[in-house]
């Protein structure tokens, strides 16, 4: 994740220095660790930013050959001090939950997709959530005082020995508390239930929502997600809802949303994406998410899409050179594609093609565009051709365009050779984009999974 990468040792270290800042001015220099501000100990780039918010400031660090510097400091507070941070060190999860995706990686999978983060500063910075149980009071207290918020909490069940059991970690039953907490600090929470069935559903997600809305204002959302397995994992004492389930538990979230929406002017609670996809229902209509405040963790996002073709497909026009399209997407999202692809021929006088492409990677249970591996593309893109414009999924490819499976899109574009290439995240900026220029390869902005 980008910012962060894991170690042990927690240090504070200078990774960048301001061209004529206050930093350059002191000479100090990139690698230099950073001990205390005015004091307080530095663990992380939170508290360095938080510490040095004062116009006095005593630098206490220490230079990369060992030598102890003291910076006495004063300026005005508009006035940066020119220090980027190192990446910090990720706080890694304590928990065993019996769903764990990770535990779902195959073998041989890439080091990075074994890390298992349970670190506020991502869900602060990035939207990451979080299960609280790795911080203790003086964990809490800091969140509070620093003003950590919003939070995006993995709450799964408010049930506190039903909570243990899920991630076999004794401090989980203490969420209740732990949130109460921040709450009366003033803080804000995004909350999340992975859905397992004959586990937190049933009465045990109407516990949760009753019990979640119950705490306030200050708990901003709640959004249900159905659990996702593996082919490596199934073997696990959970299962995959089935359709009957899901649409138990859509139901189960409408009860609270007119209520909430009376009450607090918004609907609060929220059916993932994928709850809908393995119901067979339709998405709702975008008044469904208000001001879509968790489109990024999948609620929302086909929606998005949905909408966001329909308003701009009339901007498709021919492509020169362009003879065939093929869209490549996860199967669970391939029915939306299919009612696109009439639109998309017609506008662009040719043929389209939508390739639904089966995970082999992590196995068939996993349907969705942004876990695809590039062996798989490939090997569904056997008959590719010149003339042919292709589009992936963005979600799919990390920020080094890298797949999950370690396949590069570098790759994929070779052998795809001399078919045009394009990465988007909306479709038809990402039709729009295939012919930006002559490279095989062009990144679309938009949001919305493909």
């Amino acid at each position: 994740m980008p910012g962060f990468k894991a170690r042990r040792r927690i240090v504070v270290r200078i990774g960048e220095i301001g061209a004529g800042s206050i930093a350059e001015s002191l000479e100090l220099r990139i690698g230099t660790r950073i001990l205390r501000v005015n004091g307080a100990r530095v663990r992380d780039s939170i508290d360095f930013h938080f510490l040095t918010a004062e116009e006095e400031i005593e630098l206490e660090a220490v230079d990369p050959e060992g030598t102890q510097l003291v910076c006495e400091i004063s300026r005005d507070p508009s006035e940066s001090l020119g220090i980027v941070p190192a990446r910090d060190t990720i706080r890694e999860c304590a928990n065993e939950c019996v769903f764990c995706f990770i535990d779902g990686n195959p073998p041989g999978a890439r080091d990075p997709l074994w890390l298992r983060d349970d670190d506020f500063r991502l869900s602060f910075t990035y939207g990451s959530y979080v299960t609280l149980t790795n911080l203790g009071p003086r964990g809490l207290q800091r969140l509070v005082e620093q003003r950590i918020s919003p939070l995006y909490v993995s709450v799964h069940t408010t049930h506190p020995e039903l909570r243990v059991r899920l991630l076999k970690n004794e401090r989980a039953g203490l969420i209740l508390d732990q949130l109460s907490e921040l709450l009366s600090g003033g803080l804000e929470v995004h909350t999340q239930v992975v859905l397992c069935p004959e586990w937190n559903d049933g009465v045990e997600l109407d516990r949760t929502i009753r019990e979640l809305y119950a705490l306030g204002d200050g708990v901003l959302s709640l959004s249900v997600v159905p659990v996702g397995l593996t082919r490596y994992n199934l073997g696990r004492p959970v299962r995959l809802l089935d359709r009957r389930e899901a649409e138990m538990a859509i139901r189960q979230t409408e009860g609270i949303r007119a209520w909430a929406l009376r009450e607090r002017g918004r609907h609060w609670c929220y059916a993932a994406d994928e709850l809908f996809l393995i119901a067979g229902q339709d998405v709702p209509a975008a008044g469904y998410y208000d001001d879509w405040p968790l489109r990024e963790n999948g609620v929302g996002a086909v929606r998005t899409l949905v909408d966001t073709f329909h308003a701009n497909s009339e901007r498709l026009v021919p492509l020169p050179g362009v003879d065939r399209v093929r869209i490549v997407t996860g199967t669970s999202m391939s029915p939306y594609f299919l009612d696109f692809a009439p639109v998309v021929a017609a506008r662009m006088e040719c043929p389209v093609e939508v390739v639904a492409v089966e995970n082999g990677y992590f196995g068939p249970s996993v349907t969705v565009a942004g876990l695809l591996p590039g062996t798989d593309i490939l090997e569904s893109l056997r008959d590719t051709r010149r003339g042919d414009l292709v589009l992936l999924a963005a979600t799919a490819l990390n920020d080094d365009d890298v797949f999950i499976d370690g396949v590069t899109l570098r790759d994929v574009k070779g052998k795809l050779a001399p078919a045009r290439i394009s990465a988007g995240h909306e479709l038809v900026e990402a039709l729009l984009a295939g012919h930006a220029d002559d490279t095989p390869h062009v990144r679309a902005g938009g949001s919305g999974p493909t």
